[in-house]
């Protein structure tokens, strides 16, 4: 089986129903993966539609260039650099733009990555392995303290301060070079946790999200998102986890007036027009997704709308 067919997109009938793509419309998947929503979007296309695609992995930018379609482009870029990738492309107002954020399952499946700790592999971790510091690198440099804040604050993890202090004792031995190390350096650490959770998962997540700079790149691409769209375009995000569902969920309440500061000395007139409207509920995958993949269950899309702005609503 190929990686392509192995690979589900999470939410895949649910995340293009909510770009409402248009046949002439122009569109952003900030994050390629294998491609699953790109080609369902492409099929939604007209003749004079188009599609931008990023992504941050060689493998997944591979992959994109394997589609043959003059409507399609691809780009090897994060999606914190959307805005700038999008107009180097002549895509500068778009109808909407999909994220489909954190790791993808091919990253985590190929164990030479060192995404996961069910393979021995070097602990690398990183989804552009062309550049930035690895995992090995960061648990090799890190202070306790630093090491304690990652584990603790990207891991959710409670025994972060004592996985910490046994990372520093075992690399004064020898590097943790492997997965297999890290992983069972922290199941000798951490004695307790949920039923059917290895104990190495919230340590693993971590270092992800902290090589990777994970939650800093999504806080810089929703706001370009926004930039970007024309009234009425669709922002669609799909998260995997609370930290990044957080910074979504935050993001939208705010630029759709939802969340502003109380007691403000403002009549209502001079209050900031919204930029955005929320579309719906938070969508989580259903019971036959989740059965099929089950790395579907944490999965939350949220959806808004382009309001328009302050200077094209005082020109109506």
């Amino acid at each position: 089986m190929s990686v392509t067919s192995a690979h589900r997109a999470v939410l895949l009938r649910e995340a293009v129903e909510a770009l409402a793509v248009a046949p002439s419309g122009i569109y952003v998947d900030a994050t390629f993966g294998r491609g699953g929503h790109s080609r369902a979007i492409l099929d939604l296309l007209g003749r004079d539609g188009r599609l931008l695609a990023l992504d941050r992995d060689p493998q997944a930018i591979a992959e994109a260039r394997r589609i043959e379609d003059r409507r399609f482009m691809a780009l090897h870029r994060p999606f914190a650099d959307l805005a700038a990738a999008a107009r180097a492309s002549g895509f500068v107002a778009v109808d909407g733009v999909l994220l489909d954020v954190g790791v993808s399952s091919p990253q985590i499946d190929e164990g030479a990555r060192g995404f996961s700790f069910r393979f021995d592999a070097p602990l690398d971790m990183r989804m552009d392995p062309t550049q930035g510091e690895t995992a090995a690198s960061f648990l090799a440099t890190a202070d306790l303290r630093k090491l304690t804040e990652v584990i603790r604050n990207y891991g959710e993890e409670r025994f972060a301060f004592q996985i910490a202090k046994k990372i520093v004792a075992a690399r004064s031995e020898r590097p943790l070079a492997s997965t297999q190390q890290l992983a069972t350096l922290v199941r000798e650490t951490v004695r307790t946790r949920e039923p059917g959770q290895d104990p190495a998962t919230r340590t693993f997540q971590a270092l992800r999200i902290h090589v990777n700079q994970e939650l800093e790149q999504l806080a810089l691409a929703l706001p370009q998102a926004v930039d970007m769209l024309k009234t009425g375009g669709r922002l669609v995000v799909i998260s995997f986890h609370s930290l990044e569902d957080r910074i979504v969920k935050t993001f939208m309440r705010e630029q759709s007036g939802d969340r502003l500061p109380k007691r403000l000395p403002l009549r209502a007139a001079e209050l900031p027009l919204p930029l955005l409207r929320r579309i719906g509920k938070p969508v989580r995958a259903g019971d036959e997704e989740v059965a099929a993949n089950p790395r579907a269950r944490s999965a939350v899309m949220r959806v808004a709308e382009r309001l328009a702005g302050a200077l094209e609503r005082k020109a109506a």
